[in-house]
């Protein structure tokens, strides 16, 4: 079974850093996560150890503007399952 929980949006760039913070903060803490998804949260249990991915993507098409992507990606198993 696969749930994915989405939120997709433009914010500005200082709330787009603080909740970044906000998901390093819980993952520096003991225990869970509980990261904000759009308007609901999620509850997550990453053990100790975790993939960490990081992708940057440039793009610039022959018609219309440049664009850059930022991809970060956490990645566990879940422990006890």
């Amino acid at each position: 079974m696969s749930d994915k929980t989405r939120d997709k949006r433009e914010i500005a760039r200082e709330d787009a850093a603080d909740r970044l913070q906000e998901l390093a903060r819980d993952l520096r803490a003991e225990g869970g996560i509980t990261p904000r998804v759009g308007n609901k949260t999620v509850d997550l249990s990453p053990p100790a150890s975790i993939t960490y991915d990081v992708t940057v993507e440039e793009r610039s098409p022959m018609i219309g503007a440049d664009h850059e992507t930022v991809t970060v990606v956490l990645d566990w198993a879940v422990e006890g399952e």
